[in-house]
């Protein structure tokens, strides 16, 4: 499936430098033109190379909340294009913060590349930019505190605007799963509890209103998974994406943890510390999570405003989830999910998210009653 290849324009200023502060940033489709999102923000009082540090950091986050898998950043900012580009070194100690907050957005996508520009052809980052600059001015000369507008899709206000909603439901349970072993790319069927709780999963996703779409991972255990709620929600045909399989785990396919731990305690510390890191033989969760977001972004423009079901494994569906709260990376070690557990997640069509269920499992609970 091919990556959403985006340009991201990013532009930052200061009205006396330092001075009351602001930043645009644009994504567009690199190859319609089309503006995909736009972020501004008044700063309060900062530099220049800080505005536009912040304006290339809103811009990366807009890009991976889109799905981007490459992305071209155009600045007319000569320190920070060269300084991301590792050209230049980064000798002021307030903007190393800055970059390596970059950095870490950069390595969620296949590849990012650096351009600089003249000022005449970012007009549309520096308008936003100047944009936030006065109403970051008109803030200062206020009466009364008042706050800078918010990003698109970062308002507590109401939605009225219909969302894609991916409705994300882990696969039933599996003898590997009630053993506790590590279950990856090794396709194993659903046991007989696992069979129940798909069967209660569907049950309940039926209640939810109409379903557009079910898409699931090529694996067994969620295509069962996914079947029983395609059947629920009227005979909605299964869609298989291959992009929502499990983390590869190598070598440590079929091992319970202890065993991992004990024949294999350096890797899998190294694989516990980072996230690109993978087990010996395996997948890193950065490989994991820039196929998964591909997929995502995928599903928003295939199904705009609809309701699709998205049946996966423990890893892609975390990551899905980290990428939605704008969460780091100890998330994924902290997020517990169960076996048919169901997540719902919004994506607007400008970019915003909304994260309305995460592990719901009541309707489990009551198959124990």
């Amino acid at each position: 499936m091919p990556g959403l290849n985006v340009v991201i324009e990013a532009d930052g200023g200061a009205r006396g430098n330092p001075g009351m502060a602001g930043y645009g940033a644009v994504v567009k489709d690199a190859t319609t033109g089309t503006v995909l999102a736009e972020r501004s923000q008044a700063l309060g009082f900062a530099t220049n190379n800080v505005a536009e540090y912040s304006g290339l950091i809103a811009g990366l986050e807009a890009a991976a909340e889109l799905g981007a898998s490459r992305v071209e950043v155009r600045m007319d900012s000569k320190l920070v294009v060269e300084q991301m580009a590792g050209r230049w070194q980064i000798k002021h100690p307030g903007l190393r913060p800055l970059a390596a907050q970059a950095a870490a957005l950069v390595r969620r996508f296949d590849s990012v590349r650096y351009q600089w520009i003249p000022r005449e052809e970012n007009r549309h980052a520096d308008a936003l930019a100047n944009r936030a600059m006065d109403a970051g001015t008109a803030v200062t000369t206020a009466p009364a505190v008042q706050h800078p507008a918010p990003r698109p899709g970062s308002s507590w206000e109401p939605r009225t605007d219909a969302p894609t909603r991916l409705i994300l439901v882990r696969h039933g349970e599996t003898p590997l799963t009630a053993q506790k072993r590590y279950s990856g790319r090794g396709d194993v069927p659903l046991s007989e509890a696992g069979e129940a709780q798909a069967g209660a999963a569907a049950a309940r996703i039926s209640t939810f209103g109409e379903v557009a779409a079910v898409v699931s991972s090529p694996l067994g255990r969620c295509r069962q998974t996914a079947e029983a709620i395609a059947a629920a929600c009227g005979g909605v045909e299964v869609t298989v994406e291959p992009h929502l399989i499990e983390c590869d785990f190598g070598a440590w396919e079929g091992l319970t943890f202890a065993e991992v731990r004990s024949d294999f305690p350096v890797e899998l510390q190294k694989w516990l510390d980072s996230t690109a890191v993978a087990p010996p033989k395996g997948e890193s969760f950065q490989q994991v999570g820039k196929r998964v977001r591909g997929a995502v972004a995928s599903l928003r423009s295939a199904y705009p405003g609809k309701v699709v079901v998205v049946v996966s494994h423990v890893s892609p569906i975390k990551l899905i989830l980290r990428d939605a709260l704008a969460a780091g990376d100890a998330l994924l070690h902290r997020l517990y999910l169960e076996p048919a557990g169901i997540s719902i997640v919004d994506l607007y069509a400008d970019g915003g998210v909304a994260v309305r269920t995460v592990n719901d499992t009541a309707h489990i609970s009551r198959l124990a009653q």
